[in-house]
């Protein structure tokens, strides 16, 4: 189905991910998988294509691009590859850039923008915590108020490059007073005394990602790294969690139906009783079933990713697309698996990979229950 989501220029910039993709991720993907993260020289051969600064003004180093739907490009294409691909890079290009660029000071912006565009300045987003999963307003960090600087101590988990990160956007309770009211952003940097990276997580998939533990016991931050205004990182969360999850929703549906492609040529192939396995009957229903299932998701996708560009895309509808596409993913590859038989329970075939890899999509980002509570809530009930 043609999706007038795109432009030719949006095309030709697909070209370059994909390239990019192909040359520094695909041909990389073994020694990805066993380092366990994506190898700086990677993150450099991604800025240095202009990959990272997507929506970072030039004067900073970056593309100067203000439409989101390069993003969703490239976020297409790194899907296509792994979700951790995509994952590590979304983190960086779609979650931290917006706090960076739109609350960042010019001081900030000049000292950590122009390595954020070039690979050189990895970043990460430390907003969970170990006994707050989604509930981002109960935060135990604390940051207290000392002369210039601000005092930081707490945990973070499940936190996405937290092994390489040089800059790490931390959520602190800052007037514990004020609730969801007192919550302020930090730019931690790597070397900070206090700042401790635990240990890279052992997860059950997206095993060419990093994923890490986080410690701040009595971190020193200077009143110069503090990102927005104090007692309004909440607010500042809020704003920016839509993109977060319509760019998930975008990784979710094109891992999905990368993999959905792949299986189809599979069973094509692929001989039992004397014929190919897509022929037969039950087979040919369900894959029939997936490919319908996944290109209408993909038009409400590209629906959001449409609103999203103008800026119009609402919190409840990016909870919408997060929630679904989870969903869907995970649907479309259990089946995959399936449909591979044994082969599919192999770590050697990309279907088992994925499979493990999209487990997580309906956990992270606001758990599936979270973004079917805000839709509730929208409803008035």
């Amino acid at each position: 189905m043609h999706r007038p989501v795109y432009t030719a220029d949006h095309d030709d910039f697909r070209t370059v991910a994909h390239n990019f993709v192909d040359r520094s991720l695909r041909a990389n993907e073994e020694n990805l998988l066993r380092a366990g993260m994506i190898d700086r020289a990677i993150w450099l051969d991604a800025g240095a294509h202009d990959l990272l600064g997507l929506h970072v003004p030039e004067e900073y180093g970056g593309a100067g691009v203000d439409d989101y739907r390069y993003s969703a490009v490239l976020g297409e294409e790194l899907g296509k590859f792994t979700a951790g691909a995509a994952s590590s890079f979304g983190i960086h290009v779609d979650c931290a850039a917006p706090y960076l660029v739109e609350l960042g000071t010019d001081e900030q912006r000049r000292r950590w923008l122009p390595g954020f565009c070039s690979g050189e300045i990895i970043t990460a987003i430390g907003m969970t915590e170990p006994s707050g999963g989604s509930d981002l307003a109960a935060l135990k960090t604390t940051a207290i108020a000392d002369g210039d600087d601000w005092i930081l101590k707490g945990s973070k988990i499940f936190i996405t490059n937290g092994i390489q990160a040089d800059l790490v956007i931390v959520a602190a309770r800052t007037s514990p007073e004020k609730g969801a009211k007192g919550i302020t952003l930090f730019g931690v940097e790597a070397g900070m005394a206090g700042f401790v990276r635990g240990r890279k997580l052992d997860k059950v998939g997206q095993l060419d990602s990093d994923t890490a533990e986080l410690f701040f016991d009595d971190v020193r931050v200077p009143a110069t790294n503090v990102i927005g205004e104090v007692d309004r990182g909440f607010v500042a969360m809020m704003e920016r969690l839509p993109q977060e999850r319509i760019s998930g929703a975008v990784n979710n549906i094109a891992n999905a139906g990368q993999i959905l492609t792949e299986t189809i040529g599979y069973v094509r192939e692929r001989k039992a009783f004397g014929q190919a396995v897509g022929s037969f009957q039950h087979n040919k229903f369900l894959i029939a079933e997936l490919v319908t299932k996944v290109e209408i998701t993909q038009a409400f996708v590209d629906r959001c990713i449409t609103e999203h560009a103008a800026g119009q895309l609402s919190a409840v509808d990016a909870a919408k697309a997060k929630w679904w596409t989870a969903e869907v993913q995970n649907q479309v590859l259990d089946a995959c698996v399936q449909l591979h038989g044994g082969y599919g329970f192999m770590n050697e075939y990309r279907v088992a990979r994925a499979w493990k890899d999209a487990r997580v999509t309906k956990i992270w980002a606001g758990s599936n229950e979270i973004m079917k509570e805000l839709i509730g809530r929208d409803l008035g009930l």
